[in-house]
């Protein structure tokens, strides 16, 4: 998103700091700032001038002109009045006209990012005449497309030779570039108008909107003779407004204009007046606005009393755009129709059967708001990023439907005569309050901020604040659509005062509880990793045919109405679904035999909901061997579980596998797959080879097993006798040892012998064998071992070390 820093400021009070610093203050409190386009010398040398005189040259498209730029251009030669000489190949030059001369010396503006930047010099045309410099048309001031003729400049209030970027909101501007992407929750600060109230917030400046917006007056009446009437299903559309137009008869004003230059410095381009007025009020409000001709409008619904009905669009239903393509709407799509014959895709664009031409004679402007999760999903459904639907899919807020809509009925009253208005919403709703105790706001930011200097904070930006005793009472502004809850004005307060402005002092706190489910997934990390598997980290977001491809239930699964991707549209009930499709990639790469794993949180809705409605979630280990040399993979799959269940110190039995009731274990083939239960017949996973159906759609090899393992179950059964244990928060010790023992004593004894010695120490303890060697004829064989091992009550000292190690040592 670009904005301009000087049309920005046009709506506050006088700034007291740098560019620079009120741009690291943006940053800082507001939204980053990728890039700052400096263009306050884009237009040197660029002035205003008036053509004193015109000559058309014979056979040729060139025009011999003199123009006065007041004696501000050096250099050049001049006649006995003063004037320049210029040559111009525009048609509509003229007498009289008032022009932008890019003078001898000056960059043209539109080349300033070229590798070489077109520099305007001297040049003598058809051998003859002399031109000093260029009388410029829109598109090589960087400042539109039209290159049909030179731009013609308002006079009023111009002088010849005055700086060009000054004839309008100055040129001479910065443009920032915005990463909008983290005001995704923020609509109101995609326009101008709220954009720059944050700025005046963080610069702690009282702001105020224009009295249009807050206070939107219709000052016409409704024709008898036009007649519309609005259904809208308020899920998918809060609130629809329109007004019919019709046309004046004025024509458009030939000159060029100050919108054209705001709407180039925000990305966009000048079309005419009626679409540039829709498009200026969209920079400034973040309302985008959209044109029907209304009497195709009533053609298309075949019936005397159109009605809008906005609704859900029917699978496989068709829809010609305006660009010429014709698209296929799901059910996710929302439609606006002429008496149920579609007409636009809501928020994405209009329908060729309703577009604006040469011969419409009334309009129907449409200001309207639309469900920000379909909008996303129409967008990338349909491909469409257009500056209207990245406004719509951030959720305008109903309430700019009206002020907005009247604006622009005023901007251009001198083309288009409004003679009906129709809204759907009947009476304004009531405005949220949310109370945010003093206590609450200090306790939360660290801050000691008291409750006048809170509400000033918030009055700042619009927010009706009162004061009872020791809380604040907000009234919520409309365009507020983010704030709901308490913790929700902290967070203004906190950033609008500056998050760096308050004192970096740790708060007091006890000693945290350890989270036990991490240490858990440490431990497991450390087991399965030392045995060869490798851990991946996937995403939780699955496309529904990966599901449908493991035989699982979609149903079963939360979709994510606001996904970032179709690709991503489901929450997975299980993980192995995702490993499986990671495994192709690893044979691709020419791994012939892998383990991967992977611990994560699952969300099938069997699971329900808590008592905030928020999905319950299961801890869930899942696993995937494939070897191809293996013309089974189940005993492989197998040994991983019971190494882990012996290791923790769980009791457990393999039992005869049973397809689960939510279909989200489908996958196994049930013959040679089993349920792994604790002894009372508590199911704790299931372990076994997958579906050679499966396997073929994955391009996976027949013998490929997996299993998955409840982590939260796993947790709870944990014996006393589990191998694995968590460090202290003391530093731990890292030791080699080997030790020469008999030919007939085994490494696993060795090992629990080594285990023992450092538990009576009552040291937290890691112990892995590491190599056995026997030299040829020797009557011993050596034994390596990595050691691990820690206090729990503070650090070891060297000298207990060295003590440790002689005891282990003569371990035989």
């Amino acid at each position: 998103m670009l904005i301009s820093l000087n049309w920005l400021k046009l709506g506050l009070d006088k700034i007291d700091i740098s560019d620079d610093e009120l741009v690291k203050l943006i940053g800082a409190r507001l939204v980053e700032v990728e890039e700052v386009i400096d263009q306050t010398h884009k237009y040197d040398k660029i002035y205003v001038a008036q053509v004193k005189f015109c000559e058309k040259i014979p056979d040729t498209h060139l025009t011999l002109c003199l123009i006065d730029d007041g004696g501000k251009a050096e250099d050049v030669e001049r006649n006995k009045d003063g004037y320049v000489q210029v040559m111009c190949g525009a048609p509509n030059v003229h007498q009289d006209m008032f022009v932008a001369w890019i003078a001898p010396g000056a960059i043209v503006p539109a080349s300033v990012h070229d590798a070489e930047p077109f520099k305007i010099s001297m040049r003598k045309m058809l051998k003859k005449y002399d031109s000093y410099g260029m009388i410029a048309a829109a598109d090589e001031l960087d400042l539109g497309d039209d290159h049909e003729g030179i731009i013609e400049l308002n006079p009023e209030g111009l002088q010849a030779g005055m700086p060009f970027a000054k004839a309008f909101v100055d040129l001479n501007d910065k443009i920032l570039d915005i990463e909008n992407k983290s005001l995704t929750h923020r609509p109101d600060t995609f326009g101008l108008l709220g954009f720059r109230r944050e700025v005046a917030g963080i610069l702690g400046q009282k702001f105020t909107s224009p009295d249009w917006y807050l206070n939107p007056n219709v000052d016409f009446k409704n024709s008898s003779d036009v007649k519309l009437e609005i259904e809208i299903d308020e899920k998918l559309c809060p609130r629809y407004t329109a007004i019919v137009f019709e046309p004046t008869g004025k024509e458009y004003s030939p000159y060029f204009s100050n919108q054209a230059t705001l709407l180039a410095r925000a990305g966009m381009r000048s079309i005419d007046p009626i679409v540039d007025a829709t498009n200026m009020n969209m920079l400034l409000s973040g309302q985008p606005l959209h044109a029907f001709d209304y009497d195709k409008f009533v053609a298309v619904g075949g019936s005397a009393t159109p009605k809008i009905i906005v609704r859900a669009a029917k699978k496989g239903e068709k829809l010609t755009l305006l660009d010429g393509k014709e698209i296929e709407m799901n059910e996710d799509d929302i439609v606006i129709t002429s008496n149920n014959v579609p007409v636009a895709l809501a928020g994405a664009m209009g329908g060729a059967n309703t577009a604006i031409d040469e011969n419409t004679k009334r309009v129907i402007l449409e200001s309207a708001t639309f469900s920000l999760y379909n909008l996303r999903k129409t967008q990338m459904a349909h491909g469409i990023f257009s500056e209207a639907i990245t406004r719509f899919t951030k959720g305008q807020p109903a309430g700019q439907t009206l002020p907005v809509a009247l604006r622009f009925a005023r901007e251009v009253a001198d083309y288009l005569k409004p003679v009906g208005l129709f809204d759907s919403q009947k009476t304004a709703p009531v405005a949220e309050k949310v109370e945010l105790p003093l206590a609450q706001l200090n306790s939360l930011l660290g801050t000691d901020f008291d409750a006048a200097t809170a509400q000033k904070i918030l009055q700042n930006v619009e927010f009706d604040v009162k004061t009872q005793g020791d809380k604040l009472i907000a009234t919520v502004p409309f365009w507020r659509t983010d704030i709901h809850i308490p913790e929700d004005l902290i967070e203004e307060i906190g950033r609008l005062s500056g998050y760096d402005n308050i004192a970096p002092i740790l708060p007091l706190h006890g000693t945290a509880d350890p989270n036990v489910m991490f240490t858990l997934k440490t431990a497991l990390r450390h087991h399965l990793s030392a045995r060869g598997a490798n851990e991946v980290l996937t995403y939780s977001f699955v496309h529904g045919d990966l599901m449908k491809k493991v035989g699982q239930d979609t149903d079963n699964s939360y979709e994510i109405v606001n996904s970032i991707s179709p690709d991503l549209q489901h929450i997975r009930q299980s993980i192995v679904p995702s490993l499986l499709d990671k495994s192709y990639a690893n044979l691709r790469a020419g791994h012939e035999k892998f383990a991967l794993f992977e611990m994560n949180q699952v969300y099938p809705r069997t699971n329900g909901v808590d008592e905030d409605g928020v999905p319950k979630s299961t801890y869930q280990l899942g696993f995937v061997v494939v070897d191809q040399a293996q013309k089974s993979d189940f005993y492989l799959a197998k040994k991983y579980v019971q190494s882990i269940l012996d290791n923790f110190g769980v009791e457990y039995k393999i039992k005869p596998f049973l397809d689960a009731k939510d279909k989200s274990n489908t996958y196994y083939e049930s013959k040679r797959s089993a349920n792994i239960e604790t002894v009372d017949g508590t199911l704790i996973g299931h372990v076994g080879e997958i579906k050679q159906r499966i396997l073929r759609e994955f391009k996976l090899p027949v013998p490929t097993a997996a299993f998955e393992i409840d982590l939260q179950l796993l947790l709870e059964l944990q014996g006393a006798s589990a191998k694995d244990f968590s460090f202290s928060q003391y530093p731990s010790v890292a030791r080699d040892l080997t030790i020469s023992v008999p030919l007939d004593r085994r490494a696993g004894e060795i090992e629990a012998r080594i285990r023992e010695t450092l538990s009576q120490r009552r040291l937290v303890n890691r112990v892995k064998c590491t190599s056995i060697y026997q030299a040829e004829g020797a009557d011993t064989k050596n034994i390596s071992f990595h050691l691990d091992f820690a206090r729990t009550d503070k650090t070891l000292e060297k000298a207990e070390i060295q003590a440790i190690m002689k005891t282990l040592e003569k371990i035989k």
